[in-house]
């Protein structure tokens, strides 16, 4: 495990304190907690934008071509309203 200094402005950890108090964890697993779903939210960014940068919008139109016009099976209908 490391170590790291954290200089955090006395508004924000005085804040950072009452959310953890409220959530009953220490001041230590607010700040992990924060930081994890901060790189888990930036890597599912960048996973989609590399995904989205391998699609084939002519290849799914030609899939999309293929598929038969019928209409939708029971359950499988647009809602309205």
């Amino acid at each position: 495990m490391s170590s790291y200094a954290l200089r955090v402005p006395e508004s924000l950890f005085a804040y950072a304190r009452l959310v953890a108090a409220e959530e009953k964890v220490s001041m230590n697993q607010f700040f992990v907690t924060a930081i994890a779903e901060k790189v888990s939210a930036l890597k599912t960014e960048s996973y989609f934008k590399e995904r989205a940068a391998r699609g084939d919008l002519a290849g799914f139109d030609a899939w999309l071509a293929q598929s038969p016009d019928a209409p939708p099976m029971p359950g499988d209908e647009l809602a309205t309203g």
